[in-house]
């Protein structure tokens, strides 16, 4: 039997309902701060093609660089102090350095890119060793993380980001010589589908080693936007020259011009057998480093590239390398 002092009680919870899906729907078409399927520090671009770079988001509009100090005989220097440099970001102090650490512990992203082209097949097994040899060094199991890519006309990942030795000696033993070089377009589609798309859930420093010649005759990008895409990812490369003729080619200064412009080194051994020197010099700097995060003064949210640079006040007698820049974010 249905009682006339129920009805009110009925409406009411047909009220109660219509609220609680207004709420739901209300939530369900709320536009999000990020993408919830993007790696940590990304958002989506929603006119960006599957082919595109994510857009990426500096929340706190904060600036990390990575750098290393030398002093003029080219030994690293590790124990100074905040006050001991100043930074210029697009010609003016940041307006805050918010931290200042000697980092000489942090976890490493590493890439090892080896030249597979048919101009380095004489010389290709020496370097697979000593390359094995550098990540079974470098690497630490549970902290450090490293990748290898063999490249001629295009890049092959023979094994991706892990802690496993093991598993990276074996990608880089499966590299075979053989076709043209595409060096640009390596260094690009490393940085960007490797190392940007690699969600850093903490503090880590990211960097790319490269056997190469330097040669490059079949890249689609260009040597300017394979830098742009590494300084991006915020990537320190240094380029390992393979041209051990005695004389510098034109290869040499595009090796020299991609480390320089990312903070890094480029290496030119005499023999062959010193290309595992260079390798035990690039594991000795990556334990070398300092680490530095600043609000840039003056920041505009519209992609433009800004210049970075960090000086030792004791300019006569301490060297800094560090990347030469970074890009805004856009939004």
């Amino acid at each position: 039997m249905r009682s006339l002092g129920s009805t009110p009680l009925r409406k009411a919870a047909g009220s109660f309902l219509l609220l609680l899906a207004g709420l739901a729907l209300a939530q369900s078409t709320t536009p999000a701060s990020a993408d919830a399927t993007a790696p940590q520090g990304q958002v989506s671009d929603p006119a960006a093609g599957p082919d595109e770079v994510a857009r990426f988001k500096i929340g706190t509009n904060e600036v990390n660089v990575v750098f290393t100090v030398t002093d003029k005989h080219g030994r690293y220097i590790t124990d100074l102090k905040q006050n001991d440099f100043h930074v210029i970001d697009d010609n003016k102090p940041p307006e805050e350095v918010r931290s200042f650490h000697a980092e000489t512990n942090l976890p490493l992203q590493v890439g090892l890119l080896i030249d597979a082209s048919n101009s380095v097949r004489d010389r290709f097994k020496f370097e697979q060793e000593s390359a094995v040899e550098f990540l079974n060094q470098t690497v630490r199991r549970r902290y450090d993380k490293a990748f290898v890519i063999g490249f001629d006309a295009t890049p092959e990942v023979t094994q991706d980001f892990t802690d496993n030795t093991e598993a990276l000696a074996r990608g880089v033993h499966d590299l075979r010589p053989g076709g043209g070089t595409a060096l640009y377009d390596a260094l690009y589609y490393a940085c960007r589908e490797r190392l940007l798309k690699s969600p850093q859930n903490t503090p880590s420093r990211r960097a790319i080693i490269m056997l190469s010649d330097g040669e490059d005759n079949l890249s689609h990008v260009s040597r300017e936007e394979a830098i742009e895409m590494a300084q991006r990812a915020e990537a320190i490369v240094y380029t390992i020259s393979t041209n051990v003729s005695g004389t510098k080619g034109k290869g040499d200064r595009v090796l020299e011009r991609i480390a320089d412009a990312t903070g890094g080194r480029a290496f030119f051994p005499f023999q062959i057998r010193d290309v595992a020197n260079d390798f035990a010099e690039i594991q000795n700097e990556l334990r070398s480093q300092y680490a530095i995060s600043y609000k840039p003064a003056d920041l505009r949210k519209d992609g433009h590239y800004r210049t970075i640079e960090i000086v030792a006040n004791d300019r006569k007698n301490f060297r800094v390398r560090a990347r030469r820049g970074w890009y805004s974010p856009t939004q």
